[in-house]
Protein backbone atom coordinates (compact mmCIF):
# COMPACT_ATOMS: atom_id res chain seq x y z
CA UNK A 1 0.00 0.00 0.00
CA UNK A 2 1.58 3.24 -0.93
CA UNK A 3 2.63 5.43 2.18
CA UNK A 4 0.49 8.61 2.85
CA UNK A 5 2.53 11.62 1.97
CA UNK A 6 1.43 13.76 4.98
CA UNK A 7 2.24 11.02 7.32
CA UNK A 8 5.32 10.94 5.54
CA UNK A 9 6.28 14.90 5.86
CA UNK A 10 4.86 14.44 9.47
CA UNK A 11 2.02 17.57 8.93
CA UNK A 12 -1.55 17.24 8.73
CA UNK A 13 -4.06 17.31 6.40
CA UNK A 14 -5.11 21.17 6.29
CA UNK A 15 -1.34 22.18 6.11
CA UNK A 16 -0.34 25.15 4.23
CA UNK A 17 2.18 25.20 1.50
CA UNK A 18 4.81 27.22 3.53
CA UNK A 19 4.38 23.99 6.76
CA UNK A 20 4.81 21.69 3.67
CA UNK A 21 8.30 22.65 2.48
CA UNK A 22 9.71 23.57 6.05
CA UNK A 23 8.74 19.87 6.46
CA UNK A 24 10.51 18.53 3.62
CA UNK A 25 13.50 21.16 4.17
CA UNK A 26 14.00 19.47 7.69
CA UNK A 27 13.74 15.62 6.78
CA UNK A 28 15.86 16.56 3.10
CA UNK A 29 18.74 18.02 5.37
CA UNK A 30 18.44 14.81 8.02
CA UNK A 31 18.58 12.26 5.45
CA UNK A 32 20.24 13.36 2.09
CA UNK A 33 22.35 10.70 0.86
CA UNK A 34 25.49 12.61 1.11
CA UNK A 35 25.03 13.00 4.41
CA UNK A 36 24.46 9.52 4.91
CA UNK A 37 26.77 7.66 3.25
CA UNK A 38 26.98 4.72 6.50
CA UNK A 39 23.20 4.59 6.67
CA UNK A 40 21.78 2.48 4.67
CA UNK A 41 17.99 3.54 5.07
CA UNK A 42 18.69 6.78 4.80
CA UNK A 43 18.16 7.08 0.62
CA UNK A 44 14.37 5.53 1.13
CA UNK A 45 13.87 8.28 3.47
CA UNK A 46 15.11 10.61 1.29
CA UNK A 47 13.66 9.25 -1.84
CA UNK A 48 10.52 8.81 0.21
CA UNK A 49 10.22 12.35 1.63
CA UNK A 50 10.93 13.63 -2.57
CA UNK A 51 7.83 11.80 -3.78
CA UNK A 52 5.35 13.35 -0.94
CA UNK A 53 6.82 16.24 -1.06
CA UNK A 54 6.27 16.38 -4.91
CA UNK A 55 2.80 15.29 -4.58
CA UNK A 56 1.31 17.97 -2.21
CA UNK A 57 3.70 20.68 -3.49
CA UNK A 58 1.14 20.43 -6.89
CA UNK A 59 -2.16 21.82 -6.29
CA UNK A 60 -3.72 19.48 -8.61
CA UNK A 61 -2.29 15.84 -7.64
CA UNK A 62 -3.12 17.20 -3.73
CA UNK A 63 -6.66 17.44 -4.20
CA UNK A 64 -6.75 14.39 -6.05
CA UNK A 65 -5.10 12.85 -3.22
CA UNK A 66 -7.97 14.99 -0.99
CA UNK A 67 -10.81 12.74 -2.91
CA UNK A 68 -9.30 9.82 -2.85
CA UNK A 69 -8.74 9.52 -6.58
CA UNK A 70 -4.76 8.59 -6.30
CA UNK A 71 -3.02 7.05 -3.58
CA UNK A 72 0.55 8.48 -2.61
CA UNK A 73 2.23 7.27 -5.02
CA UNK A 74 0.30 9.36 -7.65
CA UNK A 75 -1.47 6.00 -9.10
CA UNK A 76 -5.23 6.14 -9.56
CA UNK A 77 -7.07 4.28 -6.98
CA UNK A 78 -9.77 2.93 -9.15
CA UNK A 79 -7.77 1.76 -12.47
CA UNK A 80 -10.74 0.09 -13.50
CA UNK A 81 -13.53 2.28 -12.80
CA UNK A 82 -14.34 3.23 -16.73
CA UNK A 83 -15.27 -0.35 -17.21
CA UNK A 84 -18.62 0.05 -15.64
CA UNK A 85 -19.32 3.67 -16.05
CA UNK A 86 -17.47 6.67 -15.52
CA UNK A 87 -14.23 7.41 -13.55
CA UNK A 88 -14.01 9.99 -10.95
CA UNK A 89 -10.08 9.46 -11.77
CA UNK A 90 -9.67 9.54 -15.47
CA UNK A 91 -6.82 11.25 -17.70
CA UNK A 92 -3.46 11.69 -16.77
CA UNK A 93 -1.62 11.68 -13.65
CA UNK A 94 1.66 13.35 -13.31
CA UNK A 95 4.74 12.36 -10.68
CA UNK A 96 7.96 13.26 -10.82
CA UNK A 97 11.06 13.07 -8.16
CA UNK A 98 12.07 16.46 -6.94
CA UNK A 99 15.54 18.04 -7.87
CA UNK A 100 18.19 18.74 -5.63
CA UNK A 101 20.21 21.66 -5.37
CA UNK A 102 24.05 22.23 -4.70
CA UNK A 103 26.60 24.86 -3.72
CA UNK A 104 29.84 24.22 -5.21
CA UNK A 105 32.97 26.53 -4.95
CA UNK A 106 35.26 24.29 -6.90
CA UNK A 107 37.01 21.12 -5.65
CA UNK A 108 34.55 19.68 -3.74
CA UNK A 109 30.53 19.81 -2.55
CA UNK A 110 30.71 22.43 -0.51
CA UNK A 111 29.13 23.33 2.71
CA UNK A 112 26.49 21.07 2.91
CA UNK A 113 24.77 23.94 5.01
CA UNK A 114 23.80 25.61 1.85
CA UNK A 115 23.08 22.70 -0.11
CA UNK A 116 19.30 22.74 -0.09
CA UNK A 117 19.01 26.86 -0.98
CA UNK A 118 17.07 25.66 -3.92
CA UNK A 119 16.13 21.90 -2.81
CA UNK A 120 12.02 22.52 -4.25
CA UNK A 121 12.17 22.87 -7.62
CA UNK A 122 10.70 19.33 -9.04
CA UNK A 123 10.79 17.96 -12.31
CA UNK A 124 7.71 15.79 -13.53
CA UNK A 125 6.81 13.38 -15.97
CA UNK A 126 3.49 12.27 -17.11
CA UNK A 127 1.96 9.14 -15.70
CA UNK A 128 -1.20 7.01 -16.39
CA UNK A 129 -3.81 7.63 -18.96
CA UNK A 130 -4.24 5.89 -22.54
CA UNK A 131 -7.83 4.64 -21.57
CA UNK A 132 -9.65 2.68 -18.77
CA UNK A 133 -7.99 -0.63 -18.96
CA UNK A 134 -4.51 0.51 -18.49
CA UNK A 135 -1.66 -2.16 -18.71
CA UNK A 136 -4.24 -4.78 -20.44
CA UNK A 137 -4.66 -2.95 -24.12
CA UNK A 138 -4.34 0.76 -22.83
CA UNK A 139 -0.79 3.06 -23.47
CA UNK A 140 1.64 2.28 -20.90
CA UNK A 141 3.41 5.58 -19.65
CA UNK A 142 7.04 5.74 -20.28
CA UNK A 143 9.44 4.90 -17.62
CA UNK A 144 10.36 8.13 -16.08
CA UNK A 145 13.72 9.97 -15.95
CA UNK A 146 15.93 10.81 -12.98
CA UNK A 147 15.60 13.93 -11.12
CA UNK A 148 17.60 17.46 -12.62
CA UNK A 149 20.12 18.16 -10.05
CA UNK A 150 21.22 21.93 -10.13
CA UNK A 151 24.54 23.15 -9.55
CA UNK A 152 25.96 26.82 -8.41
CA UNK A 153 29.69 26.84 -9.42
CA UNK A 154 32.06 30.25 -8.67
CA UNK A 155 34.75 30.30 -10.84
CA UNK A 156 37.74 33.18 -10.37
CA UNK A 157 37.76 36.34 -12.79
CA UNK A 158 40.63 35.25 -14.60
CA UNK A 159 39.50 31.71 -15.21
CA UNK A 160 35.89 33.36 -16.38
CA UNK A 161 37.18 35.88 -19.18
CA UNK A 162 39.30 33.51 -20.41
CA UNK A 163 36.89 30.45 -20.48
CA UNK A 164 39.14 28.35 -18.99
CA UNK A 165 38.38 24.57 -18.16
CA UNK A 166 37.08 24.04 -14.60
CA UNK A 167 36.64 20.75 -12.73
CA UNK A 168 33.67 19.50 -10.86
CA UNK A 169 32.73 16.99 -8.68
CA UNK A 170 29.00 15.81 -9.41
CA UNK A 171 27.00 14.59 -6.41
CA UNK A 172 27.76 10.81 -7.47
CA UNK A 173 31.05 11.52 -6.38
CA UNK A 174 32.21 11.52 -10.39
CA UNK A 175 34.96 14.45 -11.19
CA UNK A 176 34.83 16.39 -14.56
CA UNK A 177 36.35 18.60 -16.73
CA UNK A 178 33.84 21.36 -17.63
CA UNK A 179 34.22 23.48 -20.73
CA UNK A 180 33.19 26.90 -19.93
CA UNK A 181 31.54 29.04 -22.57
CA UNK A 182 30.58 32.50 -23.11
CA UNK A 183 26.86 31.86 -22.46
CA UNK A 184 27.79 30.16 -19.32
CA UNK A 185 29.63 33.54 -17.86
CA UNK A 186 27.24 35.83 -19.01
CA UNK A 187 24.13 34.09 -16.49
CA UNK A 188 22.81 30.87 -19.13
CA UNK A 189 22.81 28.14 -17.15
CA UNK A 190 24.67 24.54 -18.76
CA UNK A 191 23.30 21.53 -18.64
CA UNK A 192 25.10 18.22 -18.75
CA UNK A 193 22.96 15.39 -20.53
CA UNK A 194 22.55 12.40 -18.30
CA UNK A 195 24.62 13.93 -15.26
CA UNK A 196 21.78 14.52 -12.99
CA UNK A 197 19.90 11.35 -10.45
CA UNK A 198 19.21 7.83 -11.55
CA UNK A 199 15.77 6.88 -12.56
CA UNK A 200 14.42 3.75 -14.98
CA UNK A 201 13.93 5.96 -18.14
CA UNK A 202 17.69 7.14 -17.68
CA UNK A 203 19.14 9.81 -15.64
CA UNK A 204 18.35 13.34 -15.50
CA UNK A 205 20.94 15.89 -16.06
CA UNK A 206 23.40 18.18 -14.55
CA UNK A 207 22.38 21.93 -14.36
CA UNK A 208 25.28 24.31 -13.36
CA UNK A 209 25.06 27.98 -13.13
CA UNK A 210 28.15 29.92 -13.37
CA UNK A 211 29.09 32.66 -10.78
CA UNK A 212 31.55 35.21 -10.87
CA UNK A 213 34.20 35.84 -8.11
CA UNK A 214 35.05 39.33 -7.75
CA UNK A 215 38.56 40.79 -8.62
CA UNK A 216 40.53 42.96 -6.09
CA UNK A 217 41.80 45.48 -9.02
CA UNK A 218 39.51 43.96 -11.91
CA UNK A 219 35.41 45.15 -12.39
CA UNK A 220 33.22 43.80 -14.66
CA UNK A 221 31.13 45.98 -16.84
CA UNK A 222 29.26 43.41 -19.09
CA UNK A 223 31.46 42.10 -21.54
CA UNK A 224 34.37 45.20 -20.69
CA UNK A 225 36.79 44.63 -17.89
CA UNK A 226 37.75 48.08 -16.10
CA UNK A 227 40.72 48.89 -14.33
CA UNK A 228 41.87 52.20 -12.42
CA UNK A 229 45.84 52.13 -13.14
CA UNK A 230 48.10 54.63 -11.51
CA UNK A 231 50.86 56.26 -13.14
CA UNK A 232 53.78 58.84 -12.19
CA UNK A 233 53.51 62.82 -12.70
CA UNK A 234 56.53 62.41 -14.96
CA UNK A 235 54.49 59.46 -17.04
CA UNK A 236 51.74 61.68 -17.52
CA UNK A 237 53.52 65.17 -18.36
CA UNK A 238 56.20 63.51 -21.14
CA UNK A 239 54.04 60.03 -21.84
CA UNK A 240 55.38 56.56 -21.92
CA UNK A 241 55.09 53.02 -22.50
CA UNK A 242 53.96 51.47 -19.00
CA UNK A 243 53.17 47.60 -18.44
CA UNK A 244 49.63 46.82 -17.63
CA UNK A 245 48.00 43.46 -16.22
CA UNK A 246 45.66 42.13 -17.95
CA UNK A 247 43.48 38.45 -18.10
CA UNK A 248 45.54 37.28 -20.15
CA UNK A 249 49.07 38.45 -19.27
CA UNK A 250 51.05 41.82 -18.92
CA UNK A 251 50.88 43.97 -22.04
CA UNK A 252 52.18 47.48 -23.20
CA UNK A 253 50.43 50.71 -23.30
CA UNK A 254 51.29 53.87 -24.45
CA UNK A 255 50.58 56.77 -22.24
CA UNK A 256 50.33 59.86 -24.32
CA UNK A 257 51.83 63.27 -23.31
CA UNK A 258 49.91 65.23 -20.98
CA UNK A 259 47.69 62.29 -19.89
CA UNK A 260 44.86 63.71 -17.10
CA UNK A 261 43.60 61.93 -14.61
CA UNK A 262 40.50 60.16 -14.95
CA UNK A 263 41.48 59.78 -18.79
CA UNK A 264 40.20 56.32 -20.30
CA UNK A 265 42.62 54.02 -22.33
CA UNK A 266 41.18 51.19 -24.33
CA UNK A 267 43.07 47.55 -24.60
CA UNK A 268 40.79 45.58 -27.27
CA UNK A 269 39.50 42.31 -26.76
CA UNK A 270 40.96 42.20 -23.22
CA UNK A 271 37.69 41.87 -21.77
CA UNK A 272 35.16 39.00 -21.16
CA UNK A 273 33.68 36.81 -24.47
CA UNK A 274 30.62 37.93 -26.02
CA UNK A 275 27.28 35.70 -26.29
CA UNK A 276 27.39 36.79 -29.94
CA UNK A 277 31.12 35.68 -30.31
CA UNK A 278 34.70 37.60 -29.84
CA UNK A 279 35.48 39.51 -26.60
CA UNK A 280 34.77 42.98 -24.82
CA UNK A 281 37.63 45.41 -24.22
CA UNK A 282 39.44 46.21 -20.98
CA UNK A 283 39.38 50.00 -20.44
CA UNK A 284 42.32 51.65 -18.13
CA UNK A 285 41.49 54.64 -16.23
CA UNK A 286 44.59 56.74 -15.37
CA UNK A 287 45.26 57.96 -12.16
CA UNK A 288 48.07 60.30 -11.52
CA UNK A 289 50.13 59.30 -8.44
CA UNK A 290 51.66 62.15 -6.97
CA UNK A 291 54.91 61.19 -4.56
CA UNK A 292 54.78 62.32 -1.11
CA UNK A 293 57.27 64.63 0.37
CA UNK A 294 58.96 66.01 -2.72
CA UNK A 295 60.66 69.16 -1.75
CA UNK A 296 62.09 69.41 -5.62
CA UNK A 297 58.52 68.99 -6.62
CA UNK A 298 57.07 71.57 -4.05
CA UNK A 299 59.84 74.22 -4.97
CA UNK A 300 59.14 73.59 -8.84
CA UNK A 301 55.10 73.99 -8.56
CA UNK A 302 55.60 77.19 -6.56
CA UNK A 303 57.40 79.18 -9.16
CA UNK A 304 55.41 77.27 -11.62
CA UNK A 305 53.30 79.70 -14.46
CA UNK A 306 51.54 77.63 -16.73
CA UNK A 307 51.07 79.41 -19.96
CA UNK A 308 48.07 79.26 -20.48
CA UNK A 309 46.00 79.68 -16.90
CA UNK A 310 43.52 77.83 -16.90
CA UNK A 311 40.41 76.71 -14.11
CA UNK A 312 40.59 72.86 -13.99
CA UNK A 313 36.59 73.39 -12.44
CA UNK A 314 34.81 75.22 -14.71
CA UNK A 315 33.11 72.36 -15.76
CA UNK A 316 31.37 72.56 -12.60
CA UNK A 317 30.69 76.18 -12.74
CA UNK A 318 32.90 77.46 -10.40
Amino acid sequence: MAADPYSTLGVERGASEADIKKAYRKLAKAFHPDKNRDNPTAAGKFSAATNAYDLLSDKHRRAQFDRGEIDGDGNPTHPFAGMGGSSPGGGGFRRGPGGTHYEYSGGDAGDLGDIFEGLFRSSGGQRGGGGPFGGFGGRQAPPQKGADVAYRLAVNFEDAARLDTQRITLSSGKTIDLKLTAGAVNGKQMKLSGQGGEGPGGNGDALVAITVKSHPFYERDGDDIRLDLPIGLDEAVLGAKIKVPTVDGQVMLTVPKNAASGKTLRLKGKGFPKASGGRGDQLVKLEIDLPENDAALTEFVKDWKPVRPQNPRSALGI
